[in-house]
């Protein structure tokens, strides 16, 4: 039988309160918040019915510590006062419903029900997150090997916290949906989750699109515009490729971090943000530290927890589990079903991934799209991987070692920018972004080197 806990200071309305609902649940009664923080512990209430006006301490103050104390039980104000400013008070403080007092019987039995029977499908919906997460799905991931299920688990036990979360894993293993999922599993989900890309902004924009400028903060500034952490307030902010944000932006956000306030390019005033922060990327920050690249200060201030994404290569037992999800999602695209051959999944287990699971993705879906009947042969899968070469390898086949005999110094680092480049444009099938995020440059600074260098695309 499920047990309500009923907090009033009237006897009268503590008994009929009793009446109406003691016939399907177990009724506890407390005549004040003190008593009511001794049946909390001693009853472990599955719902309180809370007056609002009590005389030693209100109903609002007992529902803050009740939080506080990281109770989760749902609570229901009764107050006398028909006030829309004291029920938007009382939902911001995360009470389940309100209702004034003269209610009728068949009501509160309703409102109970209801919230009641949220409350277990809450309960079950977590449980089934749990049983998935020990089988090896975190929402859209997916790894049943011991490393992903490590990761599954401390992010699952961080999501309901308002913990700040750093994600640290090479390019392509998932460090964004990581993020997203862990927002859709925190009290923040259904507000805003807002991502940005620390690597694919210029330094000269990345400070206005993170906190926004007034108008006439700077030339072409026609209007004021709320920055990222603005629009997050209430939510999550996802600030992706954190290690590429140039010194003076880290200086704001590790401000912004601290206090909670940001304030406009251009602005006089501080404004109060509410927001949680994740932030992700591939780079080795104590490296970063070390090279004096990153702030040590902003660096602990991020990593409250850190969930590390192991690259494919250390978990290619999921391999299997992974290629059967994405021809799955990929054969409804496109209208074409297909499965592994054997010995194409030989290989695709062999290979070391250097792009990790968006390139065995993208491997699947070009396979997928040029395999002619329901099977994916071997010799469906791309070059590199029939073969046995990844990028790396047949860069080095191709171009070798050589620059390591010149004796001339410049002529040297150029071949080797050349062999260098090249091998990290295969590795991320010839994307400038992505290979720009990844070597630490911006995406007009690479295309410069590019021609300044000669590299072109192959067949260009």
């Amino acid at each position: 039988m499920r047990t309500i806990l009923v907090v009033d200071d009237e006897p009268a309305a503590r008994y009929g309160v009793r009446r109406a609902l003691e016939s399907k649940y177990k009724i506890v009664e407390a005549d004040s918040t003190g008593a009511a923080r001794t049946a909390v512990v001693a009853e472990k209430p599955d719902l309180i019915l809370l007056d609002l006006v009590m005389p030693e301490e209100d109903g609002l103050s007992f529902l803050r510590w009740l939080r506080a104390e990281g109770g989760e039980t749902p609570v229901i104000v009764v107050s006398a006062l028909d006030s829309a400013k004291t029920a938007v008070e009382a939902l911001q403080n995360s009470a389940a419903d309100y209702i004034v007092k003269g209610f009728d019987i068949e009501e509160l039995r309703t409102r109970v029900a209801n919230i009641l029977q949220l409350t277990e499908l809450a309960a079950e919906n977590t449980r089934l997150r749990r049983e998935l997460v020990a089988e090896g799905q975190f929402g859209r991931l997916l790894g049943a090997s011991p490393a992903m299920r490590r990761v599954f688990e401390m992010a699952e036990r961080v999501a309901g916290t308002d913990a700040t979360v750093l994600i640290l894993g090479e390019s392509g293993t998932g460090k964004d949906l990581l993020a997203q999922e862990i927002h859709e599993r925190s009290q923040r989900a259904g507000r805003a989750f807002v991502a940005v890309n620390c690597a694919a902004l210029p330094e000269n924009l990345i400070e206005s699109e993170l906190f926004g400028y007034e108008r006439g903060a700077f030339t072409g500034a026609a209007q004021q515009r709320k920055g990222k952490f603005e629009l997050a307030s209430g939510g999550t902010i996802f600030l992706d490729e954190i290690g590429d944000m140039n010194p003076v932006t880290q200086a704001k956000v590790l401000r912004a971090l601290e206090n909670r306030k940001i304030e406009r390019l251009g602005g006089s005033h501080a404004i109060d943000v509410d927001v949680r922060v994740i932030s992700a990327t591939h780079r080795h920050l104590q490296a970063e530290i070390a090279a004096g690249r990153f702030r040590e200060d902003l660096y602990y201030r991020l990593r409250v927890v850190a969930l590390e994404l192991p690259s494919l290569r250390e978990h290619k037992e999921d391999i299997a589990l992974l290629a059967d999800s994405f021809l799955g999602q990929l054969g409804s695209r496109h209208n074409h079903r297909a499965r592994m051959s054997r010995e194409a999944m030989d290989l695709l287990r062999q290979y070391d991934w250097p792009g990790n699971v968006r390139e065995l993705r993208n491997t699947l879906e070009r396979s997928l799209v040029l395999c002619a009947g329901d099977e994916i042969r071997a010799s469906d899968l791309p070059g590199e991987i029939r073969d046995d070469t990844g990028p790396v390898l047949a860069e080095k086949n191709s171009e070798g070692d050589t620059f390591l005999d010149e004796s001339d110094f410049r002529e040297a680092k150029r071949q080797f920018e050349i062999v260098y480049l090249k091998r990290k444009l295969e590795e991320h099938r010839w994307n400038v972004s992505q290979t720009a995020a990844e070597v630490g440059l911006h995406r007009q600074s690479l295309q410069e080197k590019l021609r300044e260098l000669g590299i072109q695309r192959p067949g260009k």
